[in-house]
């Protein structure tokens, strides 16, 4: 037969405790620093095309294209870059914002 019920030992209660962790937030490296390619400048003023021209009339004349822009052009194209600029500044910022408000949660062990 079966032991009797003074055969079974008696048992604790079993405590349950339940531990909410957050997650470890996930920082991603951030990307290479930009390494600009040299970009080589030249203003043609009225004297440089007419040698330009000369060239060309003679077939010397290198074969080069040349792009031109306006004074508001040039003006337009330092505006924007001043933004690209801006806007990295801003978003760098709100990474390093993140970055340290993780950093500066406790972490707790009870």
């Amino acid at each position: 037969m079966f032991g009797s019920s003074r055969d079974i030992p008696e048992v604790a209660p079993v405590e349950v405790v339940t531990v909410v962790k957050k997650a470890p937030m996930y920082h991603p490296p951030l990307p290479n620093e930009i390494d600009p390619v040299p970009v080589e400048w030249t203003v043609l003023n009225p004297e440089l095309m007419q040698g330009y021209l000369d060239d060309l009339n003679e077939g010397n004349a290198p074969t080069n294209v040349w792009y031109a822009l306006t004074t508001k052009g040039y003006e337009n194209l330092s505006t924007n870059m001043a933004e690209v600029k801006r806007y990295l500044r801003q978003v760098l910022s709100i990474l390093k914002y993140y970055k340290e408000l993780d950093e500066e949660e406790p972490e707790t062990n009870e």
